[in-house]
């Protein structure tokens, strides 16, 4: 692991990564992100005053409750709410347990006092105090003295007459205003069943006492529907976007109160806004430094990388800008007339395809804000969901290596989803659509894709040369014969120059059936081996009409040549400011892979030699281009050695190559997966068929000698 670690290191210049370049520009990043946002976060204040016209139409930035207005609909429901009775069935048992219990104590205090003498006076005063005790009830005197003076046979009946009347009239519901309707029933249905004596006198006053109200208010049910009823009530709210005033509309109390609750007239500064934009660029950025730290992309490894994305973040944050001013204009659409694309496209192209799918999000929650002046809030949410299918749609269309070629054609790709991105904003409204302004629309939609090709073709030459990125027409340019090191190669290394179309020819073929860049391999193998010449008769394509040097130096001399070719030709490209990735194929192109031929060499003449030392300093392929050159080189050379080679030899060859360098862990640190292993050597064994393919040996006769030149003429 540690060595892994380490060869990522010398894969990096002094300073790539410097830790304070990184936060400086992610800090310059959100600087450029808050400063662009600033003005759309400000909040609204209007120059107002009451029974003057409004100076435009004036619509409500946030949602909030008028509560004054909420007060008076709970009122009103309240007013209308009807108070709850009961009807309390329990009553009229009680009650006539009370009547039971008046004759029975009558009656048992006539039994008590008919052995003595206590008068009628004590009698009285006595079943009045047990009424109390008992009963919490005090009944006229007369009546008492009457229920006295009667036998238990009188008792018994006017307890019968009482107690029935007070049943049947209970039995109904009877309101508290109705009790007086009740007892006169009650003393009439007495009166019917007695006749007129002086006990039916106080049986009649006894009913009428007992009756009383049994339809009551209910306390707890009026409570629970004055609860249901407020639950009900819906809030009085000013709705975000709500018009509060037209145009020219005189403002009333009412609407300057409303324009009062959502802060419209409010003159205090408040630090919100201000705040909740920092927090929200915060995230933002952090998102894009997690992202930085957790991917594999150029972000991660270059400082220079890095600054790229944050000139393009810039470029699409100003002409987001400069497209919302140009939208303050009440041009019908003109906001989808804005290139979004442009900066997803050119991330495609300079940096990584997954880096041009993320930052698609990025620029569209950046631009939701940006464009919010037509929105109701702070987020104009519909330009979002159009500006991330629009970035993304440059994306898919250029693909994971994407090509100079395809921009305009994703021109098209795009403007169609811009287009059928906005017929949708249409069909969801459900509006009545008018043609013109839907023609207009659409039209300025279609124009943002070919706006953004046309842009990324125009600003993406300025890139390459700035940041000295490698591109399709840079690749171009290094393959040309007439360049100074490939012509360094011819002249002072033919044979190297030859192993080297070689090899470029076999990792051009590989790269373009696996699906990634051809051209960068065929370039990176021109220059793959410059390092040899520095010492190329040192190297057996070279040696050709003299002897092998190695012959007559030590092993451990030989090996330091043949090891620091990578590295030689790495300073040498270097030198000459050549792109990092040709570069990096100099370096990778052997990985750490031992020098099989001198360690063993070393171990025969028992030089006990340690194997660290005889392995390439690396660092081991970072990418796959770089992986299918190594193979390339390695079979190039061992083919070429052979002698009569046929399919079945190249094949068996070529397997064992690959096989080697698996088990060596060669590929351990790119992305080459064992699908894309089996096509590169399906790939190379028929390419290299096709080169060494046997030839027809000719008879030696004057006619067969004039047809084998005619033929290899």
């Amino acid at each position: 692991m540690t060595a892994n670690k380490n060869e990522k290191r010398k894969l990096q210049t002094p300073g790539t990564r410097h830790r304070s370049v990184r936060v400086g520009l992610f800090l310059l990043l959100g600087i450029l992100l808050y400063v662009s946002m600033l003005d759309n976060v400000q909040p609204e204040q209007l120059d107002v005053s009451l029974s003057e016209p409004a100076p435009e139409d004036i619509r409500s930035p946030i949602t909030v409750e008028h509560e004054a207005l909420t007060g008076e609909r709970e009122q009103e429901a309240l007013n209308e709410l009807n108070p709850s009775y009961v009807h309390r069935n329990d009553y009229v048992l009680m009650q006539t347990e009370k009547v039971n219990t008046i004759f029975e104590l009558a009656a048992e205090i006539q039994g008590e006092n008919d052995a003595d003498t206590a008068s009628i006076e004590t009698r009285v005063e006595q079943l009045q105090e047990t009424l109390e005790e008992e009963m919490d009830q005090r009944l006229p005197e007369e009546t008492l003295e009457i229920l006295l003076n009667e036998n238990e046979d009188q008792l018994m009946m006017g307890r019968d007459a009482v107690r029935n009347a007070v049943h049947e009239v209970m039995s109904e519901e009877i309101a508290v205003d109705d009790v007086p309707a009740a007892r006169e029933e009650a003393e009439e249905r007495v009166e019917m069943s007695m006749g007129n004596t002086q006990l039916q006198t106080a049986s009649a006053d006894l009913a009428s006492r007992m009756v009383t109200a049994n339809y009551i208010y209910d306390d707890e049910r009026t409570a629970e529907r004055r609860e249901e009823a407020l639950d009900e009530v819906e809030p009085a709210l000013i709705r975000e976007g709500e018009l509060l005033a037209q145009e020219g509309e005189i403002i009333d109390a009412e609407i300057y109160e409303q324009m009062n609750l959502t802060g419209l007239l409010d003159d205090d500064f408040s630090p919100f806004p201000y705040l909740g934009l920092l927090l929200f660029v915060g995230i933002i950025v952090a998102m894009a430094a997690f992202y930085t730290a957790q991917t594999s992309s150029p972000l991660y490894y270059s400082n220079q990388a890095l600054f790229l994305y944050v000139l393009v973040f810039f470029i699409m944050l100003a002409t987001m800008k400069i497209m919302s001013v140009l939208d303050l204009f009440d041009m019908e659409g003109i906001l989808w007339l804005t290139p979004i694309a442009l900066g997803t496209m050119l991330l495609a192209q300079l940096l990584s395809y997954r880096v041009a799918l993320y930052s698609a999000i990025l620029f569209a929650l950046a631009g939701s804000v940006i464009f919010n002046a037509e929105a109701t809030g702070n987020f104009h949410v519909t330009f979002m969901i159009y500006a991330l299918f629009s970035g993304l749609a440059g994306v898919f269309f250029l693909g994971k290596t994407p090509k100079v070629t395809k921009i305009l054609q994703s021109g098209v790709f795009i403007a169609l989803m811009n287009a059928l991105t906005v017929t949708s904003f249409y069909f969801l409204s459900n509006v009545p659509i008018t043609l013109e302004r839907y023609g207009i629309e659409i039209s300025f939609a279609v124009g943002a894709g070919f706006l953004a090709a046309v842009l990324t073709l125009g600003i993406l030459p300025f890139f390459e040369t700035g940041f000295n990125i490698l591109s399709k027409t840079k690749l171009i340019e290094l393959s040309n014969a007439n360049q100074p090191l490939l012509r360094k190669i011819l002249l002072e290394a033919p044979g190297t120059y030859h192993h080297s179309v070689m090899v470029a020819n076999l990792s051009e073929a590989a790269c373009e059936a696996i699906g990634t860049n051809g051209l960068l391999a065929r370039v990176g193998a021109y220059y793959h081996d410059l390092g040899k010449t520095k010492h190329p008769q040192y190297f057996i394509e070279n040696q050709m009409k003299i002897g092998n040097p190695h012959d007559r130096l030590s092993p451990d001399v030989s090996k330091q040549i043949i090891i620091d070719h990578p590295g030689d030709g790495a300073r040498m490209l270097e030198k000459h400011n050549f792109p990092k990735q040709i570069v990096d194929f100099a370096k990778q192109h052997h990985g750490t892979s031992l020098l099989k031929y001198f360690y063993h060499k070393a171990k025969e003449k028992g030089m006990e030699p340690d194997e660290a030392d005889y392995r390439y300093s690396g660092p081991k392929p970072q990418f796959k281009e770089s992986a299918v050159l190594a193979i390339a080189d390695s079979v190039e050379a061992a083919v070429r050695a052979m002698d009569a080679p046929t399919g079945e030899k190249i094949e068996k060859l070529v397997n064992g190559i690959i096989r080697d360098k698996l088990v060596d862990g060669q590929f351990d640190e790119c992305d080459l997966t064992m699908k894309e292993i089996s096509i590169i050597r399906n790939t190379m064994c028929e390419t290299l068929q096709g080169t060494f393919h046997s030839r027809i040996e000719y008879p030696e006769n004057g006619e067969g000698e004039k047809e084998k030149k005619t033929n290899d003429g």
